[in-house]
């Protein structure tokens, strides 16, 4: 008999109840409604708009919180071809930093929120959390235009926090094939993600596992990367263990493994992350002793 039975594990697969939706709901409005009314910001263009768990429908219950992207596109940073230059590209410097940017949205959230529910962190600015909102990172941004030719670009996000330390994602592409996957599988990627934060999430309280370095966001991109037919087993018991086994043994096939991707499939997962394929199989080595498979 599995340690976590079916009913459970359904119950696992839903999203949160509607009055967390709310809450979430409520933090991403009242941000959007922060940078709005910022007199900096109001002759800049910007978008605001939710990434992480939240926006890709795959958070749990009790670990409800929410990550807000505040993207500035009037300057931008890019990425050029071998050998080009900004000149070939028409990119001109732009005498707005990226300090000052930050230092804009941590203006508009203290006078929307108050000086004391507001805290700039090294990598975002969060907003502490009540009985009406989720406790909420905001993360200050700037387009990133990835030059593959003149008239082929990709665009992402990058931001740098405060010890200098540049950072890159494509939350748009990572909302868009997190649908597509949910779409071939039966709308059961994005259950089976639930599943899978659930249990690191119980591992951590019960004293099984440290917080890191399997993070819920990697653990996304491993089911992302598992093959649709893990989602047809007849149970959630026989898909979660078909999981596990394709994790644990992909994994010990590096050159395989290598090329997997974040869910946009525009960054690499193992390439110069801080988790590698010997952690993730350990990983599952230890979940599955722990659901008595």
């Amino acid at each position: 008999m599995p340690r976590i039975s079916e009913q459970v594990l359904e119950n696992w697969t839903n999203p949160p109840s509607n009055s967390e939706e709310n809450k979430l709901s409520n933090s991403e409005r009242m941000v959007r409604e922060a940078i709005s009314a910022s007199p900096n910001l109001k002759s800049k263009t910007t978008e605001t708009f939710g990434q992480g768990s939240y926006a890709n429908n795959t958070n749990v219950k009790l670990n409800s919180d929410i990550d807000i992207n505040v993207m500035y596109s009037d300057g931008m940073f890019y990425e050029l071809p071998a050998g080009a230059s900004s000149k070939d590209y028409g990119i001109t410097p732009h005498s707005y930093t990226f300090t000052e940017y930050k230092k804009d949205i941590y203006d508009a959230l203290v006078s929307k929120f108050g000086v004391n529910d507001v805290q700039w962190n090294d990598k975002c600015i969060t907003i502490r959390g009540n009985t009406y909102r989720v406790e909420t990172d905001v993360v200050p941004t700037w387009l990133h235009t990835r030059y593959e030719s003149p008239n082929s670009t990709v665009e992402g996000c990058k931001f740098f926090s405060d010890n200098g330390k540049g950072i890159l994602n494509y939350p748009k592409q990572h909302i868009q094939n997190g649908i597509n996957k949910s779409n071939q599988t039966h709308r059961r990627f994005k259950k089976l993600t639930r599943i899978h934060r659930k249990l690191r999430y119980q591992l951590i309280d019960e004293g099984v596992i440290a917080k890191d370095p399997i993070s819920s966001f990697l653990l996304e991109c491993l089911v992302f990367n598992c093959p649709n037919d893990t989602f047809n087993k007849t149970s959630w018991n026989d898909r979660l263990k078909s999981s596990i086994t394709f994790l644990y043994l992909s994994t010990d096939d590096a050159p395989k493994s290598n090329e997997w991707g974040e869910v946009s499939e525009l960054l690499y997962l193992f390439k110069g992350r801080k988790w590698t394929q010997s952690d993730v199989k350990h990983y599952m080595g230890i979940l599955w002793t722990y659901l008595e498979y």
